[in-house]
């Protein structure tokens, strides 16, 4: 199964695996299953990193390599991602999660997530 991260998991995955439920390392580590990063959530990092925000104190450029040596796919932004937000319902404000959740239904990709918000969209979608 392919797999999509959200930001919180990347994260957790690289910097803090103790914060990962037993489903997500399950599913994470299962060599079945293909984990991805999308660039939006490095994205996010990058923007979020550099105002201070404490819960994103690793570099962007960290994340990514650690992701790409660990074999994470890297999933790029389309036009298809972009354009499909516009029928998400009006779930979740942050537009990152929102474009997350567009490529993972677009991709036909789980995304995998701990925020119980983003798991109310229809489509495939794990909380973990």
């Amino acid at each position: 199964m392919r797999l999509l991260l959200d930001t919180h998991l990347l994260l957790w995955t690289v910097a803090r695996p103790g914060l990962l439920s037993t489903a997500a390392r399950s599913l994470i580590g299962d060599p079945l299953n293909q984990p991805s990063f999308s660039v939006v959530s490095v994205w996010e990092v990058a923007i979020k990193f550099s105002s201070g925000r404490l819960e994103f104190n690793l570099p962007p450029l960290d994340l990514r390599e650690t992701l790409l040596e660990s074999g994470y796919h890297e999933l790029t932004v389309l036009g298809a991602h972009a354009i499909a937000v516009a029928a998400l319902p009006h779930i979740h404000k942050d537009p990152f999660d929102r474009l997350l959740i567009a490529q993972a239904m677009v991709e036909g990709i789980t995304l995998l997530t701990a925020d119980s918000t983003i798991a109310r969209y229809p489509g495939p979608i794990r909380k973990v």
